[in-house]
């Protein structure tokens, strides 16, 4: 019944900008955290983003200062925007729900489709 969509990846040049969206479905998750990973080919699923029910967010090290977090709660909705994207942003991005410990992927309940996102240069 819970179901996490993404939206909003695609084509942008190195540099660009580009907002990724996660809608849910089938429960609110206005006191859950969400986060966004991405997996490019060859390479081992990483943790991009987070943020708690409180609002509280966390970055990894390679976005942090490019990539910000919100949510809207109202709209049972995460978002992540990117901007300054690099060659290594190249990856499909997932949306994840429901967390305690939010950096690692291992620990979410709900995991969405993903949305590619391609930067070239």
């Amino acid at each position: 019944q819970v179901q996490l969509v993404e939206s909003g990846g695609g084509l942008v040049q190195a540099g660009g900008s580009l907002r990724l969206s996660c809608a849910a479905s089938g429960r609110s998750f206005s006191n859950s955290a969400m986060g966004w990973f991405r997996q490019a080919p060859g390479k081992d699923r990483e943790f991009v983003a987070a943020i708690t029910w409180t609002g509280s967010t966390f970055y990894a090290d390679s976005v942090k200062g490019r990539f910000t977090i919100s949510r809207d709660n109202a709209k049972n909705t995460v978002y992540l925007q990117m901007n300054s994207l690099k060659d290594e942003g190249t990856a499909v991005y997932y949306c994840a729900a429901d967390s305690l410990s939010v950096t690692y992927y291992r620990t979410y309940k709900y995991w969405g489709q993903g949305t590619p996102v391609t930067v070239s240069s």
